[in-house]
């Protein structure tokens, strides 16, 4: 995999590792575009930590953050980053898969 795609699939780990982050995602994935203050509403987290999570989110490219009315900033997901990271675990299991093969054929023979 390109040093670029295999950095973007780090950033979607490291994003994904922690629990809140993931409460984020999964609200925005069944609620559609939200504000950090509609977030801290549905989830149990403070609008501040809300508000750092999308910051890193942001940065792993998994939401993108768009102007709103008011000077609100509205949140919506973005799969493209999450593709890369299956991508890279796709590639990652075929080398698995290969190597295990190639064990199986040895020991069987």
């Amino acid at each position: 995999m390109r040093p670029e795609l295999e950095a973007t699939a780090e950033r979607v780990f490291v994003a994904l590792a922690d629990p809140s982050r993931r409460s984020v995602l999964a609200a925005l994935a069944a609620h559609g575009p939200a504000t950090a203050t509609d977030l801290a509403d549905r989830l149990p987290i403070t609008r501040q930590a809300i508000a750092k999570h999308l910051a890193l989110l942001a940065d792993a490219g998994l939401v993108i953050a768009e102007p709103g009315e008011r000077r609100r900033v509205r949140y919506r997901l973005d799969s493209a980053p999450m593709q890369v990271a299956q991508q890279f675990l796709a590639a990652l299991a075929r080398d698995w898969d290969g190597s295990l093969d190639a064990l199986r054929r040895h020991l069987d023979g």
